[in-house]
């Protein structure tokens, strides 16, 4: 398992597309739920999204903008619009207004002179795993022009234009798609500043040691036994992974360790003991002390506290 499918395995679509909306200006929508993340496409036409901190961005034709929440945004025809903003929240989704074609009160109205064509998807994200991905992302991610994800734009318009038997899992799954291929053409853009976990599975030593740790987090490792895995020497091992990762290797499977801890305590579904054991700790007290010391309280008092907030 590599990092960044660990990170956005917590995130998707279910239910949340908002519509293939034809508007004709002027128009002012209000996306008020302030999801973690949003992905709004221009099909057609154009608009400006306008986010609740920060300046206006235009959007054309096939681009692409991801927002990350709490924040709200509007999507106008341009910035200071009369148009009275509707609220558009997480009910505008669901199947009872109508299907695709004839949410938001708007029809689908293909070949109006003017008129721009939205699609909108937005994402909940699940635990402290995925939210490691949110903080790695700006308030508001553009799209490069031309990249994967733009193949991915014709077969959403083309699902979203219609209502068919099970378009909305269709759907949820291309919007998924639609984020994955946007989120990895942000990170490798020329000139960018990806997060350190993004670059390093690209080097042949700390991406592969980066892959081992994911894929077996509750293995014995030691540093040693890691640099066997991976075909390098102890010294190198652990100056290329601190190099590239910027931290040493069994530092970062402890936070990592921790982080899925914090997901299965927060499930309930498993004691104390079985989540130590789960995550490489076959004593729960070590396990206990480990946990205090990344996260600031301890594993009964991190339960609580997700739990009362569920």
């Amino acid at each position: 398992m590599d990092v960044f499918s660990d990170l956005i395995r917590g995130v998707r679509a279910h239910g949340s597309l908002f519509g293939r909306s034809t508007l004709t200006p002027p128009w002012a929508l209000h996306f008020v739920d302030g999801a973690p993340l949003t992905l709004c496409t221009v099909v057609t036409g154009a608009g400006w999204l306008v986010p609740e901190h920060g300046r206006p961005e235009p959007l054309r034709a096939r681009e692409t903008i991801v927002v990350r929440g709490p924040s709200t945004f509007r999507f106008v025809d341009e910035p200071g619009t009369e148009a009275e903003p509707v609220a558009c929240g997480q009910f505008c989704a669901t199947p009872d207004q109508g299907g695709t074609r004839h949410r938001l009160g708007w029809a689908d109205r293909g070949g109006v002179d003017g008129a721009t064509t939205l699609i909108v998807g937005a994402y909940p994200v699940r635990g402290e795993i995925s939210r490691r991905l949110l903080e790695a992302l700006p308030v508001v991610l553009r799209a490069d022009d031309g990249g994967t994800a733009d193949a991915v734009l014709d077969h959403l318009a083309a699902e979203a234009a219609v209502d068919t038997p099970g378009q909305q899992v269709v759907l949820d799954r291309l919007l998924d798609w639609m984020l994955v291929c946007t989120l990895r053409d942000w990170f490798d853009r020329p000139g960018g500043e990806p997060p350190d976990w993004w670059a390093a599975q690209h080097d042949p030593v700390a991406g592969e040691a980066l892959r081992l740790l994911h894929a077996e987090p509750a293995a014995p490792w030691t540093v040693a036994a890691l640099a066997a895995r991976t075909g390098v020497s102890r010294s190198t091992l652990a100056k290329r992974f601190a190099e590239v990762v910027g931290e040493p290797p069994l530092t970062y499977l402890t936070r990592w360790r921790m982080t899925l801890a914090a997901d299965l305590l927060a499930e309930r579904s498993a004691t104390i003991a079985q989540v130590a054991r789960t995550v490489g700790y076959a004593d729960p007290f070590g396990f206990s002390a480990a946990f205090k010391r990344v996260r600031g309280v301890n594993p009964s008092e991190y339960r609580r506290t997700a739990v009362a907030a569920l």
